[in-house]
């Protein structure tokens, strides 16, 4: 009778083990998956992030060179805009600032956002007094989406 009560159990069986093996996995892989994805949503909200300085970066140079107007439009130049390096080698005319301001703007978003289209377009004032409207869009490609960031300027033309 001695004997019997002296054979408790010392440890844990193989069963136990592979059973605690298999749960641990499940709640590594669970944290695996949450690291990849809050590290891809992290690089959309920068890229998003980087868009709206990027437009609102453009707004700010259409304000300080209002005498340009439609030399801020995109569409304006065949081909893409060239870098005039206004105010480094020599003073420019507005509308030369403005060529460089794009052609500057376009190579940042370039340089920032994955396969950028970046436009500006000018909508003259329908009247005297009232403002124009500049139009600027930033469209970038991630992963299978088109993204896609516009916002608008308005400014009443400045007279020379």
């Amino acid at each position: 009778m001695t004997r019997h009560i002296l054979s408790r159990q010392l440890g844990i069986t193989m069963v136990e083990s592979l059973v605690a093996l298999v749960v641990l996995a499940v709640g590594l892989l669970g944290i695996a998956s949450l690291y990849v994805t809050s590290l891809q949503t992290g690089r959309t909200a920068l890229i998003r992030t980087q868009a709206v300085n990027l437009v609102s970066d453009m707004g700010d140079r259409i304000r300080a060179n209002g005498l340009a107007r439609d030399a801020y439009d995109t569409d304006t130049y065949a081909g893409a805009p060239e870098v005039q390096d206004c105010v480094i080698t020599a003073n420019c005319t507005a509308a030369t600032l403005a060529e460089d301001d794009l052609a500057r703007w376009i190579e940042a978003a370039q340089a920032t956002l994955p396969s950028p289209v970046a436009t500006v377009t000018f909508i003259a004032a329908a009247a005297t007094g009232r403002p124009d409207q500049y139009q600027i869009n930033l469209q970038w490609q991630e992963a299978a989406e088109q993204f896609n960031y516009q916002a608008s300027t308005f400014l009443i033309p400045v007279q020379p």
